[in-house]
Parts: structure tokens; C-alpha cells; sequence
């Protein structure tokens, strides 16, 4: 059996990932921040759980990338620091996870001679949408720090695919939501405090995202994997469709059967300058070059996501819901 890294396993993301490749028969590796508890995250009610090989370090030291890698045969990389707010307050943080922690994962793979590395880009590296649909050839443009820092990644992983013919595939989700995802994204928030609050507290409500559910995304990092086409290209996930978080406040209301306001809150606004206002993903590339389909409407996938939380309360007081 094949066995695959996955760098920030317990995430939202990485814990899909896990589950999904322990079924496809592989040999799964977990790597994630240490911590005093042996917190497993989002793996910690899994029923793979005893399935999967837990190892706890961090991403920003090479001794413990290395120690994770030893033995594997692919390595899907998704470790990050991916709170847009927090940026703006301690950008070297993203320096040092994002684009150190990538340099240490593509250094790690040169050594141990890594079948494959899929890196883990973002669409908030394009910015603002120039033209639409957003196809891979789409200009770069940070309009945050973290979206400089996931700049950096990909071309540094770019780089070493060029430089050293390292075995690299970037891949680039457009915006993935459902169950487990923490309340600092769009989705959850507006589905507990439809649920559990009084009002929905937002900030700006008329950026445009590409919404993928999980479950299609998780099956996008397999398609890539097992493709030979997509060696040193960049592929993007995403739907085709976009929605603004007012038309997401109403299919949330909607499906849940509330009648809430939103309420404009000063603390969620993002700066004018920095706020992406419309993303929309061309995904011709993967589709041509995989047989990858949408399974999940964003609707089914939000039905989803709702019945998971209305079983999963959120232990986070909505006050400290930050977008």
C-alpha cells in the first residue's frame, strides 16, 4: 500500500483528506502542531481514528518535517496559517508558517526522494477578479498578507519543480466549506448564528466566492494525485458558480426555516483595498485532464453542512465569530 503525508491532518481539509485516502486502502500519516495533549482535532471522534498514524511537530522545523517524512511515498501539504484577519496583525507569522513551512516540506522531499508533493495554494491569490471566469493563467495579486505568503509558497514550490525537477502539483481550491470548519469561515458562521442567535452578525456582504463542499474537494487532491498531467502546473478547484454572502444568508435561512436580520458589524469590515470582491473558478484544466465531476450542488453540500452543526453546536460564542 501506497503511504501519504498529510501536513495539517487534523484540520478541516486535512482530516477529510485522511478519512478519504484510509478508505482508498493508503497508509495515512497525520502531521501537526505539537501539542501537551495529543489533540487530535477534527480526527478526534474518527472512526479512523486507530487507522491513521498520528505525529505531532511543527511545520517551521526541518528535524520534524523529516522525522514525518521518512517512508512515505507522497506528501499532500496543507499545513498553513489561513486566518485573512490575523494577517493584518503578524504577517511574519505567515512568513514563517507559509512559506519557511513549504521550503521545509519541498527541501524534505528533495532528500527523501518523494514520489509526488501537492501543494496547497489558495484562490485568494489572485485577488479581484480581472476577468471571468478565473482560469490558472489569472494574474497574481496579494491583497493580503496571507494571500503574499500562498504567493510565495507556489512559486518557491514552482521553483524547485524547475530548479531540481522535484515532483511537484499545486493545487488551488477555490473556497471549500463543510463539516468541521471552524467558525472563522463565512459558512459556519452564518449557520450558527441562524441557528443558535438572535441575528446574523456580518461584515461586508456582497463579495462574490466560489463555493466547493468538501467531500468534492478531498476528490480533487485524489484525481490530482493520480493524474501524470498536472507535474509543475498549478490546477484550480472550484465549482463555476459564485455567490455573494447575502445570497448565502438566504439559502441558509431558507433551508433552516428562520427569519433573521443581518446586522453590519464595524469589526468584521475588511479595508476597501483589501477585500476581494469577486472569485470565480475556470476549472476546465482539472476537468479536461481528470474525470473530476462535481457530485455536491452547493445547496445539497449546504444541507449537509447545516444537519451536521444543528448535531454539532458550536462551542465558540458567536461574539468571537471574526470573518
Amino acid at each position: 500500500m501506497s503511504k501519504v503525508l498529510i501536513t495539517g491532518g487534523t484540520g478541516f481539509i486535512g482530516s477529510h483528506l485522511c478519512e478519504f485516502f484510509v478508505e482508498k486502502g493508503y497508509n495515512v500519516v497525520s502531521f501537526d502542531r505539537y501539542n501537551a495533549n495529543y489533540n487530535l482535532g477534527n480526527l478526534e471522534n474518527s472512526k479512523y481514528k486507530k487507522d491513521i498514524e498520528f505525529i505531532f511537530g511543527d511545520i517551521r522545523d526541518q528535524d520534524s518535517v523529516e522525522k514525518a517524512s521518512k517512508n512515505v511515498d507522497n506528501i499532500l501539504h496543507l499545513a498553513a496559517l489561513i486566518a485573512i484577519p490575523y494577517s493584518y496583525i503578524s504577517p511574519i507569522a505567515y512568513i514563517k508558517t507559509n512559506i519557511e513551512g513549504t521550503y521545509n516540506v519541498l527541501e524534505t522531499a528533495k532528500k527523501f526522494n518523494i514520489e509526488q508533493v501537492i501543494v496547497t495554494s489558495t484562490s485568494e491569490v489572485y485577488g479581484s477578479a480581472q476577468y471571468l471566469p478565473m482560469d490558472e493563467k489569472h494574474p497574481l495579486n496579494a491583497q493580503s498578507p496571507y494571500a503574499a505568503s500562498k504567493i510565495a509558497a507556489d512559486n518557491l514550490a514552482d521553483s524547485y519543480h524547475r530548479s531540481y525537477e522535484l515532483p511537484v502539483k499545486i493545487i488551488r481550491p477555490f473556497n471549500t466549506f463543510g463539516p468541521r470548519q471552524s467558525n472563522r469561515a463565512v459558512i459556519p458562521t452564518i449557520i450558527n448564528q441562524a441557528l443558535f442567535e438572535k441575528k446574523i452578525k456580518l461584515g461586508n456582504v456582497y463579495p462574490k466566492r466560489d463555493y466547493v463542499y468538501v467531500k468534492d474537494t478531498v476528490n480533487a487532491y485524489y484525481k490530482v494525485l493520480k493524474s501524470r498531467s498536472f507535474f509543475g502546473q498549478v490546477v484550480n478547484v472550484g465549482s463555476g458558480k459564485n455567490y455573494s454572502i447575502k445570497d448565502i444568508v438566504g439559502k441558509i435561512l431558507k433551508i433552516t426555516g428562520n427569519k433573521k436580520q443581518i446586522q453590519k458589524e464595524k469589526l468584521r469590515v475588511r479595508k476597501k483595498e483589501s477585500e476581494v470582491d469577486s472569485l470565480l473558478a475556470n476549472n476546465k484544466f482539472l476537468k479536461s485532464k481528470s474525470n473530476w465531476q462535481l457530485k455536491y450542488s452547493f445547496e445539497q453540500g449546504l444541507k449537509k453542512t447545516i444537519d451536521w452543526y444543528m448535531e454539532n453546536q458550536p462551542v465558540t460564542n458567536t461574539k468571537d465569530y471574526i470573518l
